[in-house]
């Protein structure tokens, strides 16, 4: 089947050298043109990218939703397919993809589609890990991301459509990398609610971290994924945790050291 409209894949990356291969070549046969945004990476990325043509930008590193609506701002497609270096594109997806840019291009402006998301080398089926669908093929003209500096989203006053294969996504592939995340994505949540206003407690922040492990691991069935679904619903408790609480470190620093 031959696509009629114009695709521009684009992916933000930094020290993406183990995923970034995988990743575009995924798409290869489906997208026209590859625009990388890369902040700094130190271990071959940029070069992966140009070796399978990529059009590579080095820039700094201003947040999620910012870092993708540079990228966006540079596609020169009419439809626009957004992919994080960990992730992949099944055959399924592929197909689903090309179809909609050959015969159905005017039934939505943007499409979600879920993701399959692995957590140390299990795929997850529960723990609110999936469906877990996000916005990731869309006109170009129909939105732009949020400038969330982390969990950002692709906002659209059009209809969206809904595609069935899934992204594949390798999302943590160690307890290492899942200590790193949740240290960084902490901070930059602490940042992002200590910016709009949102204050805490020590105490909020514990029931905080309670509730986010009995939401995934009993209301999000994280029970059913076995002992990983345990070890994720505890990572996830921290995460919000530590979150909650460098959000009451920063009030601190704005109130003085005797508040509390």
């Amino acid at each position: 089947m031959k696509k009629s409209e114009k695709l521009s894949l684009i992916i933000i990356t930094k020290n993406e050298a183990r995923n970034i291969r995988n990743c575009i070549h995924s798409a290869s046969g489906l997208v026209d043109e590859i625009i990388v945004f890369d902040s700094g990476s130190t271990d071959g990325t940029q070069l992966i990218c140009r070796e399978m043509g990529a059009s590579v930008y080095e820039t700094d590193w201003p947040g999620f939703g910012v870092q993708k609506n540079r990228a966006l701002e540079k596609a020169t497609g009419n439809w626009v397919l957004s992919l994080d270096a960990d992730e992949q594109l099944s055959q399924e997806l592929k197909n689903e993809i090309e179809k909609i840019l050959s015969i159905d291009s005017d039934a939505a402006d943007s499409y979600s589609i879920p993701r399959k998301s692995s957590y140390c080398g299990q795929f997850m089926k529960h723990s609110g890990w999936w469906p877990d669908r996000v916005v990731r093929l869309f006109k170009k003209s129909s939105g732009r991301f949020s400038d969330d500096i982390v969990h950002e989203k692709f906002i659209s006053p059009g209809k969206t459509g809904r595609l069935n294969s899934p992204i594949i996504h390798h999302a943590i592939t160690s307890v290492e990398q899942s200590i790193q995340k949740m240290n960084a994505y902490s901070t930059a949540g602490a940042e992002r609610i200590f910016a709009r206003g949102e204050r805490t407690s020590v105490t909020r922040a514990f029931l905080k971290g309670l509730w986010s492990f009995l939401r995934t691991y009993i209301l999000r069935l994280g029970i059913l994924d076995g002992r990983m679904g345990l070890i994720l619903a505890i990572a996830n408790a921290e995460g919000t945790y530590y979150r909650h609480i460098k959000l009451w470190l920063k009030q601190r620093g704005e109130h003085g050291a005797d508040k509390t």
